[in-house]
C-alpha cells in the first residue's frame, strides 16, 4: 500500500503489544505444602482484581467493602511474587515460591465485524481519484500478496460508500432521463420536440466533463449528484427556446422569422437562468472548509456545464429547430 501513488497517513491498526502477567502454579509445589489451587487463586483475585472480605453496616444499610492491592503494587511483578500465601499449620510462603509469574506481550485489542476478527489498514488519498487508486492497490496486493486460506480483503470507508451510491445512480440516471423525456413529451405533445430538448443534455455534459478536468476534480458522487442538478436547468433553458420557437409559428412567423425572433426575445430569459444558478453556487465553489470536498465538484460540475450548455443553446439548439422542420422530420 505505501507504493501507491495517491496514498497519505498510512497506519496499520495496532493488535498486539499490550503485556500481560501470567501466573503458572506449580501443582506439585503446592500439594508438597498442602494447600488448594483454588487458595492461591483466590488471594491472586483479591490482590490484583478485588475480593469482597467483609461488609459494613450503618443502621439498616449495608456495604460490601473491595479491598485490593493499590495501583503501583499492582503493577511490580516483583512485589505480586512476594503475596504470601498462608499453610495449613499457620505459617506463610511467598507466591513466587509456588508460582512462576511472566510478563507476556499479548493483543492489544480484538476487533471483531460481524463474528469475525478483522485487522484495518488505512490511508488516506490525495491527488487522485479513490476508485482509480484502490484499483491499483488491489492489483498489487492480488500480485504480491498471498492471504493464508480463511482470509480475505474487503474495502470500506469512503470507496464503499462511493460503490454503494454508484450502483444507485446507475439506476436513478437513467430513470431520470426517462422521465424528463416523458415530462417533454407531455407538454409539447411532440416526439419531436421532446428530442429536440433533451439533446440538451449532451451540450452540458461536455462542460461538465471539461470543468472537472480543468480543476483537478475527478467523478464522485457529489460530481454526478451536480450532473443531475445540470441537466434539469439545461432542459429548462430548452424548454424556454422551443416553446417561444412553436408559439411564434404558430402566430404566423416563418421559420427564420420565429428562429431569429425567438432567440433574440429569449436571450434574456436564459442567460438570467444560467446566471442566477451559477452566482449561487459561487460559494461553494470557493469554499475552503468542512465539507468543501463534497460541495466544490457540485459546483464546479454545474458552472461549468451551464456555460457550455447556454452558448451551445443559444448557438446549436436554433440550428437543430431549423433542420428539424425543414426536413419535415416527424416523429
Amino acid at each position: 500500500m505505501a507504493g501507491v501513488e495517491g496514498m497519505e497517513d498510512l497506519r496499520v491498526e495496532q493488535v498486539s503489544g499490550q503485556p500481560y502477567l501470567h501466573i503458572d502454579i506449580d501443582r506439585k509445589e503446592i500439594a508438597r505444602y498442602g494447600i488448594n489451587i483454588s487458595d492461591v487463586q483466590e488471594i491472586i483475585e483479591i490482590a490484583l482484581a478485588g475480593g469482597q472480605p467483609t461488609e459494613v453496616f450503618e443502621g439498616d444499610k449495608r456495604f460490601a467493602v473491595q479491598m485490593r492491592f493499590p495501583e503501583e503494587r499492582r503493577n511490580n511483578i516483583e512485589l505480586i511474587g512476594n503475596l504470601l500465601v498462608p499453610l495449613p499449620e499457620g505459617r506463610v510462603i511467598p507466591l513466587k515460591q509456588v508460582a512462576k509469574l511472566s510478563l507476556l506481550e499479548g493483543p492489544n485489542q480484538i476487533s471483531r465485524e460481524e463474528g469475525q476478527r478483522r485487522i484495518v489498514i488505512e490511508c488516506n488519498v490525495k491527488g487522485r481519484d479513490i476508485g482509480g487508486f484502490v484499483k491499483e492497490a488491489q492489483a498489487k496486493i492480488a500480485a504480491q500478496v498471498k492471504l493464508p486460506v480463511g482470509y480475505t480483503a474487503t474495502w470500506g470507508g469512503q470507496f464503499e460508500n462511493q460503490e454503494r451510491a454508484m450502483k444507485r445512480l446507475i439506476v436513478i440516471i437513467p430513470l431520470t432521463f426517462i422521465l424528463i423525456f416523458l415530462l417533454l413529451y407531455m407538454t409539447f405533445g411532440s416526439l419531436k420536440n421532446a428530442l429536440l430538448i433533451i439533446m440538451n443534455i449532451p451540450f452540458a455534459l461536455v462542460g461538465g466533463i471539461v470543468a472537472l478536468f480543468v480543476s483537478g476534480q475527478y467523478l464522485s458522487v457529489p460530481a454526478s449528484v451536480g450532473f443531475i442538478a445540470l441537466f434539469g436547468v439545461a432542459v429548462l433553458n430548452g424548454v424556454v427556446l422551443v416553446s417561444y420557437f412553436n408559439q411564434l409559428r404558430q402566430e404566423g412567423a416563418s421559420l427564420d422569422e420565429a428562429i431569429r425572433k425567438g432567440t433574440d426575445l429569449r436571450l434574456r430569459p436564459v442567460l438570467m437562468t444560467a446566471s442566477v444558478t451559477m452566482l449561487g453556487l459561487v460559494p461553494l465553489l470557493l469554499a475552503s472548509g468542512t465539507g468543501s470536498e463534497i460541495q466544490r465538484p457540485l459546483a464546479v460540475v454545474v458552472i461549468g456545464g451551464l456555460i457550455t450548455s447556454t452558448l451551445l443553446t443559444l448557438i446549436v439548439l436554433p440550428t437543430l429547430y431549423r433542420w428539424f422542420e425543414e426536413e419535415k422530420i416527424e416523429f
